[in-house]
């Protein structure tokens, strides 16, 4: 398959799993595997950073009005030096806490996250299982009667941890956010809202802090039609799939996601197995 056709796919891909909760990181590792698909332009830093600027387009896209307005209110709190009683402001430094635990270790073990769990995909089938697991259990124990306006700050740290434990491929960071939202008391939609809302400044800073090795790497131009391609794949899969789930979420459980989880775990095992 030409490399451009792959880069789409790729990006479609990155779309998909990225707001869905069933492991973008892991998807990403194991279906160019599946497909024997090794060029190293793939893994190179260019792709992935036009990989994770189509989902933020995405973002973007769906959510713009909401996060101007929680931006105006952040920048409004640090004016006035105040929250005060405005929910726009508590929810933009609800924000700002669940971006902690997952900023820290993401620059702390980045390279470790970016290459050992692509030499031991097993781990990722774990991750996977482990990851629909908790989703099955927080779905056992939801009460599903909060919504956004009721987030406090010990809901936040809960869900900023989830989310930092979401870097190891297979868990899901949108799986791990929408299971804390759960655990929490949220109502599914409202959980997946904000998994998506506090997602949009890590997708940014991950985008901007591995844009970075651009600068010593250079754009790989002679792949330019490629990295556009991954990157136009990405946004609109990304923002079909934020339109779907929160409609699907409104009225469904998250049962059909743990189920791809587990075949999709299966399907690794099973490739190792035959290697």
């Amino acid at each position: 398959m030409p490399l451009v056709l792959q880069a789409l796919v790729i990006g479609v891909l990155q779309g998909l799993t990225e707001f869905l909760p069933i492991s973008s990181s892991a998807h990403l590792i194991v279906v160019p595997e599946f497909l024997g698909w090794n060029d190293p332009f793939l893994n190179s830093a260019g792709f992935d950073v036009m990989l994770h600027a189509g989902t933020l387009l995405a973002l973007l896209a769906y959510f713009w009005r909401d996060l101007l307005r929680l931006l105006a209110a952040w920048f409004a709190s640090l004016r006035d030096q105040r929250i005060g009683a405005d929910p726009d402001r508590r929810l933009a430094w609800l924000i700002v806490v669940t971006m902690i635990p997952g900023a820290v270790l993401g620059v702390a073990l980045e390279s470790f996250f970016d290459t050992f769990f692509r030499q031991h995909i097993i781990l990722v089938a774990i991750f996977l299982a482990l990851g629909a697991g908790i989703l099955w259990f927080t779905e056992q124990i939801a009460f599903l009667r909060r919504g956004l306006d009721q987030i406090d700050v010990r809901d936040a740290i809960v869900i900023g941890v989830a989310q930092a434990f979401a870097l190891f491929p297979g868990f899901s960071r949108s799986g791990m956010t929408i299971a804390a939202g759960l655990y929490t008391g949220l109502t599914r939609e409202a959980a997946a809202r904000f998994s998506f809302l506090m997602g949009t400044p890590i997708i940014a800073g991950a985008a901007f802090w591995k844009a970075r090795e651009l600068v010593y790497a250079g754009l790989p131009t002679a792949e330019i039609l490629a990295l556009a391609a991954g990157m136009l794949g990405a946004a609109v899969a990304g923002l079909l799939a934020i339109v779907f789930l929160l409609d699907y979420l409104r009225r469904n459980t998250t049962a059909p996601f743990i189920g791809e989880r587990l075949v999709m775990a299966a399907l690794v095992v099973a490739f190792v197995l035959a290697r």
